[in-house]
Parts: structure tokens; C-alpha cells; sequence
């Protein structure tokens, strides 16, 4: 095994329309042609603080590159996000199996972003690549990444394009307004919670319209329907026969994309493996050491130390040792599935995802804030609030990308609790541990008095000291006659958390979460357009005839 390497900067890489991108190349410091491990980054190809060591990675006869995806950094052409990924992912990978220390066998590595220029390569059928290992990202981008239940992921998308942004201005600019546009996006970034959040129109928000620049997608795709394409995974599954290995986080705002992703590979019976930790999008980072919000979940949940004796750089390589060396080309000899259980704070494999042997079982809200399994009673006239867009439920924790001032994970949830716009529904203790593993839905029967609003439900987990911390979250954006009940199905993605015995069971029902989504208008308006709010009275029916209630998959014990 080597233990020197040797690296090349600014390695040049010919697209097929005569663009350059540039790369590095880490490799053992010895003659011999070894398998590629690549990763393709709008982030800079110098910050490659990403769970792969390069120097492990060599030492154990991998070349890695981390090259610049198209107009950032060192890369030629024109920046514009996902556009160009499965061409360039195409003939970037042909490029690394040609290189002269290559096998011809290739990898790819990273998460998000550069999560999605794996799946964008492994759709455009690059002949070399024999593997992937996509970390936290997206199935469908109007699932998570521009949009959530048909809700703006404001919280994302704005600081993303900002900081995206700040090294594309050159690009743009120079001299003295070069220093005035950064002095503008640096001013929009850093007061986004107290005012840039807030401007309208949500769908063209005024601080991505200063920058000027592209943005994450969010409101492109909102002028140009086509362009969700570019970033879309789903649907794409019978051109992808790479084997996958899969990173989620169960407070990752990808999530449910990820887990969705190897679903379809496993379903297809193409190779796929998925790890899920109570990560969020920074704690996977692995700095946080076991804690993601306002819970440590202990050192053997975190990245550097997954179930107490592995970590993520030796899951990736064990996974690309299977598949770019003939010598471990063996049968995996392990359950393809492992999920940190939350609550029990946990490691467990398993042989399928989704858990077939959970049962769904549903929960009804019930008068005066209760939430138990029985029937619903006759007749009852159900609760009412109003939403105020102009007043709206200020996000705290969850499933999110956003600034500091609004972390990822679980959180103490007890100041939206006590607004008059939040219905909470309340089990009573258990007399026993509950798990529950898999995905929630909400089946919930609503009314609203205008032409359009949301519905927004929350999953809780009430410890003994009364302490109500958010285990999942959705939204459910609505078009609907005034006054008319409906029943409309919310999806609030997957978990695994044990509810332990004298915990309690809280479901939240209200209609805003933000910064994280945008405010619906409750005008009917499209959010490209609409600058003026009105108040909306809500109504949640919670009967017989209209038995809302949230569906869990409850694990036996």
C-alpha cells in the first residue's frame, strides 16, 4: 500500500463543444494504473472538505480528481445550474478512464450538487463509470430542491444562489462595480432573516434580481417549465445500470430524494446499498460528533464513526472496491440497508427499504387537541384559526438548507405551540415504546375561505418533561373553492424514531412554515406575482364523515 501522493493543479479537461474545465489530480506517487475516484464541483475544486479522505483514498490505490463544473472557478464557459451536467459528467468520466494511470475504470464521489452530477452522468451512460456514491441529493427537484408540495424552498434557494453568486460576480463585473454589486449580495446574504427573506414577490425575489446572476433554478423553472429536466433524477431510472451508494440524513432536505433513489435501483435490481444517520445537510460533515439541532445522538451516530467502527471514507471504499477492482469483485457479504433508529439512538441492518413488515396505522385528531386511534364522533364542527401571511410561523428546525439563524434537525418546538395559528393534537403517554419507520402521510379534511393556501403538518415527539421536539414536517399547497371541505393527502417524507414509553405523540396542523417555505398570498395568485396578502380563515374537520388524521408506519416490537 502507498503512502505519498502526487498532485497536478488546473489538469485541463476538453468538453465536447471545445470548453475546458479544469481539475486536480491526487494520485499514488508510484508507476501503475489504478481505478479513478472523480467528483465534479460548482463549489470550487480547492474545497474538498467532502466525506472522502484523498489521502486514505490513495494510499489504498485510488486516483482522485476534483474538477470545476462548467463557468466556475478555473472551468471555462457559461455558469448556468444543471444545464450542462450530463453532457459534461459524460466526457469528463471518458476523460479520467483515458488518462494514461488510469484502469479505464471510474468512480464518482461528493453529495448534493455534486450528488446530482453523479446521477447526471450515470443517466447520460458514461461507458467508464462502474460506480457511484451520491450523498444527500434530490430525486425530483420539485420535490425538495425548488419546490416542497407545490411551496417555494425559499429557504434554499435563496441563500444558495447568493453564495453561488459571490464567486460568479467576477464573471459579471469589474472594477468599481465589481465592488458594489459584492458589497450588495453580501449585504442581502447576511440580512436575509430580518429583511431579504421577507420582500415579495416571492417567486422573483428582489435580491436575486440585484445579483442578477442564475439562480439554484427555483424561479427559472417557474418561466420555463422545461428546464426542471436538467436536474431531475425520476423517470430517468431505465437509463441508469451504475451501482449506488447511498448517503441520507433523516434531517437532510434531500432526504426523502435519497431514499427514493435507492428504492428505484433496488427495485430494478440494479447494485445499490443505503446508509441513513440522524444527519442533517452540515452534520454529515461529521463535526457536529453525534449532534444534529438540539440532540446528541451520540459519537457512534456520526459520520467519522458510523455504528462505532467505520466511517464514511471506508464505507465509499469498500463500495468502490467491489466494483473498480477485479481482485474484490466478491459477493457483498452484508444487508444492503443500514438506518440509525432515532429515540433508541440505534444502528440496524436491513434487508429492504421500505420496512415491509411496518403497518400503517393511522391516528385521529380529536376534539379538544386530542390524538388517539380511536373513531372520530359524530357531527363535530371541527377547529378553526386564521392564517395571516403577514404574521406566519417562523421556521425552527427540520428537513432545511438555510442561514445560521435557522439550523437543521430537532428542535424545541413550544413557541409555535402556543400560537393561536397552530393546532396541536396530543396523545396521551405511551404505555410502551412505539417505533415508527418509514414514510408519513396525513390524510387531512380542510377548508379555506379564498381561492388558495397551505397546509402545513408536524410531527412531534413529546418527551417526559414535556418537551415537544420535530421529528418530520410537509406542506400542501392548495387551489380550492372558498369554504369547500376537502380531504388532501400531505406528505411529511420518512423517519425511523422510537417514541419510548411515556413519550407522546403531537401532531401540529397549521398553514406556514417560513423562512423555509414561501407565504401563500391566500389570493390565488401566482408567487412570481403577487405582492399583497390576504388573511384566510382555515378550517380542520376532524369527524366521522371527515376523519383527518396522520398516518404512521409503526414497527412491531
Amino acid at each position: 500500500m502507498t503512502t505519498k501522493s502526487r498532485v497536478e493543479f488546473d489538469v485541463p479537461v476538453p468538453m465536447r463543444d471545445g470548453t475546458v474545465l479544469r481539475a486536480d489530480v491526487y494520485r499514488p506517487d508510484e508507476e501503475g494504473e489504478f481505478p479513478v475516484l472523480l467528483h465534479r464541483t460548482p463549489y470550487g475544486k480547492r474545497n474538498v472538505a467532502l466525506l472522502l479522505d484523498i489521502w486514505t483514498a490513495n494510499a489504498r490505490g485510488y486516483v482522485v480528481i476534483h474538477q470545476d463544473t462548467r463557468g466556475r472557478f478555473a472551468s471555462e464557459g457559461d455558469w448556468m445550474p444543471w444545464e450542462h451536467e450530463r453532457a459534461d459528467g459524460f466526457d469528463s468520466v471518458a476523460w479520467a478512464a483515458d488518462l494514461p494511470y488510469s484502469t479505464g475504470d471510474v468512480g464518482m464521489i461528493g453529495g448534493s450538487y455534486t450528488g446530482s452530477t453523479q446521477w447526471s452522468a450515470a443517466i447520460a451512460g458514461a461507458p467508464a463509470l462502474r460506480a457511484i456514491a451520491p450523498m444527500v441529493t434530490w430525486r425530483d427537484p420539485l420535490d425538495g430542491l425548488f419546490q416542497r408540495g407545490g411551496a417555494l424552498e425559499l429557504g434554499l434557494s435563496v441563500p444558495w444562489t447568493l453564495l453561488t453568486g459571490a464567486a460568479h460576480l467576477p464573471r459579471q463585473h469589474e472594477g468599481e462595480d465589481l465592488a458594489a454589486a459584492s458589497r450588495t449580495l453580501l449585504s442581502d446574504f447576511d440580512e436575509l432573516a430580518s429583511r431579504a427573506y421577507w420582500e415579495l414577490p416571492s417567486g422573483a425575489m428582489p435580491a436575486i434580481a440585484r445579483y442578477a446572476g442564475p439562480d439554484l433554478g427555483s424561479e427559472r423553472v417557474l418561466k420555463e417549465p422545461h428546464t426542471v429536466e436538467f436536474s431531475r433524477i425520476a423517470g430517468q431510472d431505465a437509463e441508469v445500470n451504475v451501482p449506488s451508494l447511498n448517503f441520507a440524513g433523516w434531517y437532510d432536505i434531500f432526504l426523502q430524494g435519497s431514499l427514493d433513489n435507492y428504492e428505484a435501483m433496488a427495485a430494478k435490481g440494479v447494485p445499490a446499498q443505503l446508509v441513513v444517520g440522524p444527519w442533517s445537510h452540515e452534520s454529515i460533515s461529521g463535526v457536529a460528533l453525534g449532534k444534529t439541532g438540539d440532540v446528541n445522538f451520540g459519537l457512534t451516530s456520526s459520520p467519522m464513526m458510523v455504528q462505532g467502527h467505520t466511517n464514511t471514507t471506508e464505507l465509499q471504499l469498500g463500495w468502490f472496491d467491489r466494483w473498480l477492482k477485479p481482485s474484490d469483485s466478491g459477493e457483498l457479504d452484508q444487508l444492503p440497508v443500514k438506518i440509525f433508529v432515532m429515540g433508541k439512538n440505534v444502528w440496524r441492518d436491513e434487508s429492504e427499504w421500505p420496512l415491509g413488515r411496518a403497518v400503517e396505522t393511522p391516528w385521529y385528531l380529536h376534539p379538544d387537541g386530542h390524538l388517539d386511534q380511536g373513531t372520530p364522533p359524530e357531527g363535530d364542527e371541527g377547529d378553526e384559526y386564521d392564517f395571516d401571511p403577514s404574521d406566519p410561523v417562523i421556521t425552527r428546525g427540520g428537513t432545511l438548507v438555510m442561514v445560521p439563524e435557522f439550523p437543521a434537525g430537532p428542535f424545541d418546538q413550544s413557541v409555535a405551540e402556543q400560537r393561536d395559528d397552530v393546532l396541536v393534537y396530543t396523545t396521551e403517554p405511551l404505555d410502551a415504546d412505539l417505533e415508527v419507520t418509514g414514510r408519513v402521510r396525513v390524510r387531512l379534511w380542510a377548508a379555506t375561505d379564498g381561492p388558495s393556501t397551505d397546509w402545513v403538518v408536524r410531527l412531534c415527539d413529546v418527551d417526559e418533561a414535556g418537551v415537544s421536539r420535530n421529528i418530520a414536517d410537509g406542506i400542501l399547497r392548495v387551489t380550492t373553492r372558498p369554504g369547500e371541505a376537502a380531504e388532501h393527502d400531505i406528505d411529511l417524507w420518512s423517519t425511523s424514531n422510537v417514541f419510548l414509553a411515556g413519550h407522546r405523540i403531537r401532531v401540529h396542523v397549521t398553514s406556514s412554515n417560513f423562512p423555509r417555505w414561501d407565504r401563500n398570498p391566500n389570493t390565488g395568485e401566482k408567487p412570481e406575482e403577487a405582492t399583497t396578502f390576504r388573511v384566510a380563515h382555515q378550517t380542520i374537520f376532524r369527524d366521522a364523515v371527515r376523519p383527518s388524521r396522520i398516518i404512521l408506519p409503526v414497527v412491531p416490537s
